[in-house]
């Protein structure tokens, strides 16, 4: 039984750390600033966005060129800032696909 508990809980760790990277690497992208995972801050939280945006191609571009109006009724009309050249293609993508997984 104590073997079972503990590959449950090493499995546990590993499915996480992925999950916790990608939190880190938004965390120094800046986008915390404005977001969280579960609760509206400026912007609205990760997993209503998931929720609400399924195509991973709209997360991408709203994350490099910013935009506006898409959650106007959340944010109050604050504007998405783009997040492009300052933050990479590939880590612009890696954060798309953590918000999606947040389903």
């Amino acid at each position: 039984m104590k073997r079972i508990i503990a590959s449950a809980v090493l499995a546990s760790a590993f499915v996480a750390a992925p999950a916790m990277a990608d939190l880190d690497l938004a965390k120094k992208s800046g986008c915390l600033a404005c977001h969280s995972v579960d609760a509206k801050v400026v912007g609205p939280a990760w997993k209503d966005v998931a929720a609400k945006v399924s195509d991973r191609e709209r997360i991408i571009n709203s994350i490099k060129k910013g935009g506006k109006g898409k959650w106007t009724e959340v944010t109050g009309g604050v504007p998405m800032p783009p997040y492009s050249p300052r933050v990479s293609d590939e880590n612009i993508e890696k954060l798309a696909d953590f918000i999606l997984s947040l389903k």
